[in-house]
């Protein structure tokens, strides 16, 4: 695959969900992606009303995190979190699924919830992608999130939190890639460590890539292009 710098830029969702995250890390984080024009932030509820502020004009995106990182809280807490967030200037919610439910079988309950929380982002002009936490969840179970989420109408259905026992995997995003009705893109997150990582998961079919590593990742690419000319896709 061969993208230039600019290109690589506005698919990443720059992250930082760390515990110790202070305010001068996530200022300097949407300092960054202003200069380098990422398509996000990923961010906590309460570090939100700073990012608004820094990136204010810029046109990148605000993203924050609802029901992180399990999942399982209840859907008026999560709508709660939506509509707070909303005011506050996130453009994008990525909400976790509750998918301790899915693994117990309990599709409805999975549906009826992404449906009033989709209804409740779309609502306030948010971006909604939804995070299954794919590291716990069979093939099937992957299979059936993709379809209650685009039943759902969700924006981005999302591999993982970066919290659990395993992040984005290339042969999870082909699997929805290969499997999917609609219009819904895919958001890898969770281990993606360097260049060749980021454009095999690009090239299997994710459109996102939620990634605490975007600068390095960029000047890997930018380093590569300078070294060797045009990229060659060699990755």
């Amino acid at each position: 695959m061969t993208l230039t710098p600019a290109q690589l830029a506005a698919t990443l969702d720059a992250t930082n969900l760390r515990l110790d995250a202070t305010a001068a890390e996530i200022q300097a984080l949407c300092t960054e992606a202003a200069a380098h024009a990422y398509a996000c932030v990923m961010i906590y509820p309460t570090s939100v009303p700073l990012a608004a502020r820094v990136l204010a004009g810029t046109g990148v995106h605000i993203g924050t995190v609802i029901g992180f990182p399990s999942g399982r809280f209840t859907t008026a807490a999560k709508a709660a979190e939506i509509d707070a967030m909303a005011a506050a200037g996130a453009h994008e919610v990525d909400l976790v699924m509750n998918y301790a439910a899915l693994r117990e079988g309990e599709t409805a309950v999975v549906a009826t919830e992404l449906l009033a929380l989709t209804r409740r982002g779309h609502g306030h002009g948010q971006l909604v992608k939804v995070i299954t936490e794919n590291c716990y969840l069979t093939e099937a179970q992957q299979l059936t999130a993709l379809e209650l989420c685009e039943t759902a109408g969700v924006d981005f259905i999302k591999t993982s939190t970066g919290f659990g026992s395993g992040g984005a995997k290339v042969e999870h995003i082909a699997l929805w890639a290969r499997h999917r009705r609609t219009a819904i893109k895919i958001k890898a997150a969770g281990g993606i460590k360097t260049l060749r990582d980021a454009l095999a998961l690009l090239q299997a079919g994710a459109a996102r890539l939620g990634t605490s590593n975007a600068a390095a990742l960029l000047a890997e690419l930018q380093n590569k292009t300078v070294a060797g000319g045009a990229d060659t896709g060699a990755y």
